[in-house]
């Protein structure tokens, strides 16, 4: 394949590229990708996928061809979109294949029945073989930095090894996680560079978010009223500039009151959606909930999965998530939103009241 550089002016500066937290991670990206990827034009081994700066990665696939040397193995990884080449060198077990002899005192204490190293290094060097020389058909995961030899995308395996998985658990829980990690990372853009104005106005509201979180667990309240709160954030509010002189003209925007009003407004917004409070019932008197505050709520939910997980339906996984959140809107409120009802979970089975049978299914105790 022919390698393709990125465009230096696209391209973000080196020095910002440990800001971005995929930088220095094992990127679980398809095999399509990694092959698409564009080099850096400043760092060779460097690439890009989405100006996500990506050294190393971590695949999951099956193996398509295999070649063997004397020191390394070569497999064809096919993953489903596409087959990469992993060179994955032999450790000095694997180059070893002579089996160690035994003395005489370790033969006279196996055929007692004594404990023999000897046998049992013998087995765990067997099963590391095992687990280290696949056939085709077999599954592999590799772990590695990405590498470009003689026009051919490859990775060179760090870490490589058999996976058995006769149910196909592991391939099913991979292709599952790997849209999630795609969705909320690799396809977001990486901010390294916020300007002056959004970063102040990100930290204004982080810090009016933590003022509120602070409150409502320091005073346990249950529910409250914009107005009961505002007054916590008017030091984060800047007063307007004032005029240099009597000649000059005031400078036009926001007054206090409303640039507080707007920030209340954002912070409760950022609330709302981490499931910290809701609102029962939208009105006009805007009556805000602290879910994990909240009884009746943490009830119904309970009431929930206690009666429904006895259905036959749900009697050996439990109830999935989204049922009991489906079930809670229809017979306590359509304002619940599944960041909240997850924070009511959480907080019952701390109290013991339910178990989670699998990541997103629970049943009653």
């Amino acid at each position: 394949m022919q390698t393709a550089a990125m465009d230096p002016a696209e391209e973000p500066p080196s020095m910002l590229w440990g800001l971005d937290p995929v930088f220095s991670a094992f990127a679980r990206l398809y095999i399509r990708d990694i092959l698409e990827m564009t080099e850096s034009t400043q760092v060779p081994g460097i690439y890009f996928y989405n100006l996500h700066p990506i050294s190393k990665v971590d695949v999951l696939g099956t193996v398509v061809y295999k070649r063997e040397r004397e020191d390394f193995f070569c497999y064809g990884v096919d993953d489903g979109t596409g087959v990469i080449n992993c060179l994955c060198w032999k450790s000095d077990v694997l180059k070893e294949e002579r089996e160690p002899s035994k003395s005489g005192a370790q033969l006279c204490a196996a055929a007692q029945g004594g404990f023999d190293p000897v046998a049992e290094l013998q087995k765990l060097r067997r099963a590391q073989r095992t687990r280290c020389r696949l056939e085709i058909g077999e599954l592999l995961r590799v772990r590695g930095p990405v590498k470009t030899s003689r026009q051919q995308r490859e990775i060179k395996a760090s870490t490589y090894y058999k996976v058995s998985d006769s149910v196909m658990a592991v391939q099913i829980s991979w292709m599952m996680e790997a849209p999630q990690l795609y969705r909320q990372c690799y396809d977001k853009a990486p901010q390294l560079e916020p300007d002056a104005a959004g970063d102040s106005a990100v930290s204004s509201l982080s810090r009016a978010t933590k003022i509120l979180k602070d409150f409502l667990k320091q005073k346990s309240v249950s529910r409250f009223r914009p107005y009961d709160v505002q007054d916590l954030l008017q030091p984060l509010i800047s007063s307007p500039p004032q005029a240099a002189s009597a000649d000059q003209e005031p400078v036009a925007g926001p007054s206090a009151c409303q640039q507080l009003r707007q920030l209340l407004k954002e912070a409760l917004q950022i609330l709302q959606d981490e499931g910290a409070v809701y609102r029962k019932v939208k009105s006009q008197d805007e009556v805000y909930l602290v879910t994990v505050q909240d009884k009746d709520l943490l009830v119904a939910v309970k009431d929930v999965i206690r009666e429904d997980s006895r259905r036959e339906k749900y009697v050996e996984k439990g109830c999935h998530v989204l049922h009991i959140l489906s079930a809670v809107r229809q017979r306590y409120s359509l304002n619940v939103s599944r960041a909240a009802l997850e924070l009511v979970l959480k907080t019952l089975e701390c109290n013991s009241d339910i178990i989670s049978t699998s990541d997103s299914h629970y049943t009653a105790i």
